[in-house]
C-alpha cells in the first residue's frame, strides 16, 4: 500500500513538557521527544505552541521552525540532540 502526501497531512499539533504530538488526516498520532528538537526545548512553552501547520509537516514562526512529518515517522533527530 502506498500512502498518499494527503494520508500523512497533519491536522493538529501541540506540545507538551516532553514531546510533540501530532494526528495526521488518516487518523494516525505521531508522537517524538522534544529533546530531538533543541529549538523546541529552549523555548518557552508558549512560543511551542504557535504551530502553522502545513502539507507535509509543521512550521513554529516564533522559533523559526520546521519539521517535517516524514522526518518523525523515521525517527530523525534534529542535529545536536541529545536526550535530556
Amino acid at each position: 500500500m502506498v500512502l498518499e502526501i494527503e494520508d500523512t497531512k497533519p491536522v493538529s499539533a501541540q506540545c507538551d513538557d516532553t514531546h510533540l504530538h501530532v494526528e495526521l488526516a488518516d487518523g494516525r498520532e505521531v508522537s517524538t521527544p522534544l529533546w530531538w528538537y533543541p529549538r523546541l526545548v529552549a523555548a518557552s512553552p508558549q512560543a511551542r505552541n504557535v504551530i502553522e501547520l502545513m502539507p507535509m509537516g509543521l512550521h513554529w514562526p516564533e522559533i523559526d521552525e520546521d519539521i517535517s512529518i516524514a522526518s518523525m515517522i523515521r525517527g530523525q533527530k534534529a542535529p545536536g540532540s541529545t536526550p535530556t
